[in-house]
């Protein structure tokens, strides 16, 4: 009887359980499906791939978004461009004093960008200055990092 009482309370955490998991996929299966989407100008795996390299690789947010009064970046004005806040350690005289906005609108054409990313090189035929990286990235992930900061609003936007 005790061998039967406990198989039965077994049968029925599983149930829960998989009940619980059916009804969790059937809400972001909705969610999903009615989330308005923003116009990209890559597939979502190509934006979500660009928003893990911006975000967690290359960390473009450190330039590129405005810090807040407790000095973290803002995130309603993500990407939005902001004064450099890093500082050569010897004089410079061709030193940034603003990053760029790169959300939405980026400041080049998607080639110009592409150029840019796997060759550190700008429209210009120069390479860009410092503090920014001479990334060399791989065309695909380019592609991805621009498919990504043409899916952002342009204007303050909250992007969590």
């Amino acid at each position: 009887m005790r061998n039967s009482y406990a198989q039965i309370l077994h049968s029925c955490a599983a149930t829960l359980v998989a009940g619980s998991l059916l009804a969790t996929s059937l809400s972001l299966a909705s969610l999903a499906q009615s989330t308005p989407r923003k116009n990209t100008s890559g597939d979502d795996s190509s934006v979500a791939r660009g928003k893990y390299i911006v975000e967690g690789l290359a960390v473009c947010t450190q330039c590129h978004t405005p810090r807040n009064s407790s000095g973290t970046p803002d995130r309603t004005k993500w990407l939005q461009g902001a004064p450099v806040w890093l500082k050569p350690a010897m004089p410079v005289t061709d030193w940034p004093l603003e990053a760029p906005r790169i959300a939405g609108l980026v400041p080049g054409s998607d080639a110009d960008m592409v150029k840019l990313l796997t060759t550190g090189i700008w429209r210009d035929g120069k390479p860009l200055r410092a503090p920014m990286p001479q990334f060399r990235m791989k065309r695909s992930d380019a592609e991805a990092v621009v498919a990504y900061l043409r899916s952002l609003s342009s204007s303050s936007s909250s992007q969590e």
